[in-house]
């Protein structure tokens, strides 16, 4: 039995014993996923697999950034989304070294992954669901080990001038930047780096390098303080829907110039013959059926689920199960407090 065929089981097995084969509970229905999946702290005990779509879906089987790394910290602790696809702790691992290496102080300061079963997030973003998404700051990571009050406090340190429009400030920006930037663009597995508009332009008008890569480069709203790393569906994800390809050359056109125009900023016209609509939360219903299972499947201990050893060497053992979290407690409970995060171990450094 292959993998794939393991966790297909495995979560199907788990939705039948806990009601969900047929979709949501009846305690499910109309709750907002946001609050479901932000109320788990552990991940399945599965194989690691993406499902749906960036903005649209879950994962089973996470594995955790560690806290710490000889070329990373991980910031914002109390949020718990250190969790991600082994495929995207593996490339940020990776590339911590490669940014050391450029001279980006001592390696890279991760901030949002995904949360430990991915889904919809209480707050910050509309992707980041299925593990494949990573944030990582326009701040290199400092020689000592931050203490976990400065990793909630710390400032973010944007790149904007904020006395002109979306103009880079050419006091903080350098050719540094532009080279961790354009690294991460360069792993075949990236698809896609997001960035300020303002930091594309810049590097449209700057980067002497390889501008093949420039493509992979893509202007999007805020993203001034961090630049977001997407990769695509890892083989072996048949449930992993692919986000259309980027178009050929480096994005340094009309689709550029359009963000520096009124309209991408310019607040939508109401339609006066419309009747405002509320907007209607995403629930559970509204993500891939398998989702359901996920959100109900026994845990991975906090051990197990630490990244650690290369690529792929992290433990999925199965573990004790652990009793299914009731469904009522987990849409009232909120984010637990930064003390009682689960907090994976450092692996051995290598």
């Amino acid at each position: 039995m292959t993998s794939i065929s393991r966790t297909i089981l495995r979560l199907t097995a788990a939705a039948f014993l806990l009601g969900t084969f047929s979709g949501p509970t009846m305690a499910q229905e109309g709750t907002p996923a946001k609050q479901l999946f932000g109320g788990v702290a552990l991940p399945s005990n599965a194989e690691p697999q993406p499902l749906g779509f960036y903005a649209k879906g879950c994962m089973s089987g996470a594995v955790a950034l560690p806290t710490d790394g000889p070329t990373w910290q991980a910031m914002r602790l109390s949020r718990n989304r250190r969790w991600g696809n082994p495929e995207m702790i593996a490339l940020l691992e990776q590339f911590s070294r490669d940014a050391a290496r450029l001279g980006w102080g001592s390696g890279i300061l991760v901030g949002d992954i995904s949360q430990p079963r991915g889904g919809p997030m209480l707050s910050g973003h509309s992707s980041h669901q299925i593990g494949l998404d990573a944030d990582v700051w326009f701040t290199p990571k400092p020689e000592r080990t931050l203490s976990p009050q400065e990793r909630e406090n710390m400032p973010f340190t944007s790149m904007l001038d904020k006395s002109k429009f979306l103009t880079v400030d050419s006091s903080k920006w350098t050719s540094t930047h532009a080279k961790v930037v354009m690294k991460a663009a360069s792993y075949p597995q990236v698809e896609r780096v997001f960035v300020n508009p303002a930091i594309k332009k810049k590097l449209c008008d700057t980067w002497t390098g390889d501008r093949s890569l420039l493509g992979k480069v893509r202007p999007i709203y805020g993203h001034d303080e961090h630049f977001h790393i997407r990769i695509s569906c890892p083989p072996g994800a048949p449930g992993c829907q692919k986000q259309a390809a980027v178009t050929k050359g480096d994005g340094c056109d009309k689709s550029l110039a359009w963000w520096f125009t009124k309209e991408p900023w310019e607040p939508p016209k109401p339609d006066p013959n419309k009747k405002p609509v509320k907007p209607r939360p995403v629930t559970l219903s509204d993500l891939p059926r398998a989702c359901a299972a996920v959100l109900a499947a026994p845990a991975r201990s906090e051990e197990e689920a630490t990244f650690g050893g290369g690529a792929m060497a992290y433990t999925a053992q199965p573990a004790a199960p652990l009793p299914v979290k009731n469904i009522e407690a987990i849409i009232d409970e909120q984010p637990t407090a930064s003390a009682n995060v689960p907090v994976p171990t450092p692996r051995p450094l290598q």
